[in-house]
Order: structure tokens, then C-alpha cells, then sequence
């Protein structure tokens, strides 16, 4: 290439890398005007994450709910308004009373007054739906910060998936290197070098499907972080991440997040039931005004006390729907309950053979390596078939599988029991 530029005049080797120079401005603009995909972008460690997702659509919704809630609260302090009214009589009637001479104008004040403790019912059942959104709004955000666990794993698991693949692939790409080697040298029949290449198509198809669940994972954990640029890598490992025996304690399941926001839920039900009962007490509007009588110049004071008479509207369908919502909230506690429960001894067991479990699949993996490689010196060798080369690498890969699933089940653990803590998965108490 040198030496055919030599050739070129210098004004034609200028002309082409001026117009090279051109091209890829021209293309550049393009693709920005045509909304290329953007250069990668890195997730930050998890806990900058974490920090950084204050703001995802998911807590968003949650803070809304809370902040509902306040508003629900704080109105129902509010007192019931006066009404004014204005109300002339004996005008324009028959005579004596055609013109205004003797209008009577009255001036009315009335004030509702609310009895029964219907207000501080009311209030009480406010304040009860308050501590029940702050209490999921917890929840949400400790199961926010379990799901964005999960997410970051699910991505660093699909990376190491395709690592996997990839490695397959090259070993199968090296047994057909063999294969065709001891083909050609009339060691082996063809058909062991179709069975290598078929071995080589299906370990190509594999990693195809692990890229395409990497890109799954990664758009996953994209759309949970609430980022407009998707994630293409990761800045840390959770699955190395050093294991440390737990320092807070066996798990108290009445005291998971979820448990705590179904028993809030259930005791603002109980609130509003209450409420709702106290409805039925009618309420008292006292009436106080004046009255100017023209035809006898003069002024009088007015008043009374009206009462509602509650014979066709008696709350019943509200009082019935409140006592269907408690009976819900107590079903749900119960569930709750039962699934803490559960989820803490299971949680247990999982964690008490998560680390043997790891460390059993390392062992397996180390006498496959050693399996493989014998596997594959004998082959080459001539002392062994090539059925027994594919089936050593085939334990091999399988082996390696078989340590990331050990691997991601006590990530999975670990996930876990910081959920049902109230806790990141490096112990960081969330409030």
C-alpha cells in the first residue's frame, strides 16, 4: 500500500485524505442525526446504583402513594364549612303584601357540628393510612433493592454464560481441528469429524442464545434503574464478592417488611371500618341570625338546631364494603405471615449449604478440567476415540455450569436473607 502511494502524485494523495476525512465527518453527522446507538455505558457498582435509582419510576410510584396518603390524612382534619344565607319574605304577593313595606329580611349563619367522635374517628383512620403507606413505601424499597440485586447478578450471570459458550465453542473448534487432523492421516473415519462439527454447530447455537439473554438481562436491569441509555457492562462482581458470616442475628420473620405493611394495612382498615360506623350519627347544624322586619322598623335575633333524620341512607353498603376490606387485610396478614415464615426457614437451609454446595462444584470442575485434558492428549495420541473426547468436554462444560448455578444459588441466599433483614445484600440497613 506504501509503495503504491509512493507512486501517486502528493496532490492526488492529499485529494483522497481530504476526502476521506469528508466521508467520515459526513457519516459521523449522519448517525448522530439518525439516532445511532450511543457509545457503551457501564452500571456502576450496586450500591451507587442503588443510590443513583432514588429517582426510578418504581420508588417514584411509591413516594406518590405516601405522599397520597399525607393528603387523605390531612384532610380529614378539616371541620365542616359554615354556610351564609340570605332569605326575604312578604314581598310581592296580594296586598297587604304587594310591594316591600313589610319585607321580612333574614341574615342566617349555620354551622354543621359533628358528634359521635366522628372528626377524631376520622383523623385516627387518616393517621392509620399514613403509617400503612410509609410502611410499604419500606417495603417497596427493600424489595426495590432485592429485585436490583437479582438484576445486577442476572447480568453478570448472562456475561459469564456467554464466557462459557465462548469457551465451548473454542474447544469444540479445537477437537474439529483434531478430528480433521487424524481424518486426514487415516487415523479416523470421516464420520468422527462430522460428529465434531455437528458438537461445534450446537455449542454456536448455545452461545447465540446466552447473547441474546445477555442483552434481556442487561435491558432488564436497564429499565429497573430507570436509565434512558442501557447498560452494556458492569463495574463489580457479586457472585466473588467475599462471603461473610451474617453479624445481625437469626431472622425474625414477624419483623420482614412485608409482614410489618400487611399488619399496618390490616389495623387502617380496622380505622376506617371505624369511621365508617360513625357515620351514621347524624350531625347537628346550629342556625343563628338576624331578621329585619320593615314594616315595623325593627330587628329580631334568630337561631334553631336542625337534625338529619337518617331513614333511607344509613351507610350500610360503606360499613358492609369496610368490613369485606378488614377481612381482606386479616387474609393477607395471615399470608404474610405464613410466607415469612416459610421464606425464613427456608432461607436457613439454603444458606447452610450454600457454601458446600459451591465448594463441591469447584472440586467437580477441577477433576474435569484434569479429565479433558487427559481426555484430549490420549485423542491426539490415537489411544482414545473421539466419543471420548467429546463426552470429557461436555463434562467439562457442564461442570462449569454447574459452579455459576452453585455460585448464583448462594448470591440467591444471601439475596435473600438481606430481604427479609430490611437489608442490602452487604448489610446496609434501609429505611
Amino acid at each position: 500500500m506504501k509503495a503504491f502511494m509512493g507512486r501517486l502524485p502528493r496532490r492526488a494523495v492529499s485529494g483522497m485524505m481530504a476526502a476521506t476525512c469528508v466521508v467520515a465527518l459526513c457519516a459521523t453527522a449522519r448517525a448522530q442525526e439518525s439516532g445511532a446507538p450511543a457509545r457503551a455505558q457501564a452500571a456502576p457498582p450496586y450500591a451507587t446504583l442503588l443510590q443513583q435509582s432514588a429517582d426510578a419510576p418504581r420508588l417514584e410510584l411509591s413516594e406518590a402513594e405516601l405522599r397520597r396518603a399525607e393528603g387523605l390524612s390531612q384532610q380529614t382534619r378539616s371541620r365542616p364549612n359554615p354556610s351564609v344565607s340570605i332569605l326575604t319574605e312578604n314581598i310581592a304577593g296580594s296586598s297587604p303584601y304587594r310591594g316591600f313595606d313589610r319585607a321580612e329580611t333574614t341574615l342566617q349563619y349555620s354551622q354543621p357540628i359533628e358528634i359521635g367522635g366522628k372528626r377524631s374517628a376520622r383523623i385516627a383512620a387518616g393517621e392509620a393510612g399514613v403509617v400503612a403507606a410509609r410502611a410499604r413505601d419500606r417495603d417497596a424499597r427493600i424489595a426495590y433493592a432485592y429485585d436490583l440485586a437479582r438484576a445486577y447478578a442476572a447480568a453478570e450471570i448472562a456475561d459469564r454464560r456467554i464466557a462459557l459458550a465462548e469457551d465451548e465453542v473454542e474447544e469444540a473448534q479445537n477437537d474439529l481441528r483434531a478430528a480433521r487432523a487424524l481424518v486426514g492421516a487415516g487415523k479416523e473415519a470421516r464420520l468422527r469429524a462430522l460428529q465434531a462439527e455437528s458438537s461445534l454447530n450446537a455449542v454456536n447455537a448455545e452461545l447465540e442464545l446466552a447473547k441474546a439473554n445477555r442483552i434481556a438481562a442487561f435491558a432488564r436491569l436497564s429499565a429497573l434503574a430507570g436509565v434512558d441509555q442501557p447498560f452494556t457492562s458492569l463495574s463489580e462482581s457479586l457472585l466473588d464478592r467475599p462471603v461473610t458470616a451474617p453479624a445481625i442475628g437469626p431472622v425474625d420473620p414477624l419483623a420482614s417488611s412485608a409482614y410489618l405493611a400487611a399488619r399496618a394495612e390490616r389495623e387502617a382498615a380496622d380505622r376506617r371500618l371505624t369511621a365508617e360506623r360513625k357515620r351514621t350519627i347524624p350531625d347537628i347544624t346550629a342556625n343563628i341570625g338576624v331578621r329585619r322586619l320593615d314594616y315595623e322598623n325593627s330587628t329580631a335575633l334568630v337561631g334553631g338546631v336542625s337534625i338529619p333524620l337518617h331513614i333511607f341512607d344509613r351507610n350500610r353498603g360503606n360499613i358492609a364494603a369496610s368490613q369485606a376490606d378488614v377481612q381482606a387485610a386479616e387474609a393477607r396478614l395471615a399470608m404474610a405471615r405464613y410466607d415469612a415464615q416459610a421464606e425464613a426457614q427456608a432461607v436457613q437451609a439454603q444458606l447452610a449449604a450454600a457454601d458446600a454446595r459451591v465448594s463441591a462444584a469447584e472440586t467437580a470442575q477441577a477433576t474435569a478440567d484434569e479429565t479433558y485434558r487427559l481426555a484430549r492428549i490420549a485423542y491426539e495420541a490415537g489411544k482414545s476415540p473421539l466419543v471420548e473426547l467429546l463426552a470429557a468436554r461436555h463434562g467439562l462444560g457442564a461442570a462449569r455450569g454447574i459452579v455459576l448455578d452453585a455460585r448464583t444459588a448462594r448470591f440467591e441466599a444471601r439475596a435473600q436473607l438481606a430481604h427479609l433483614q430490611g437489608r442490602t445484600i452487604f448489610g446496609d440497613p434501609i429505611q
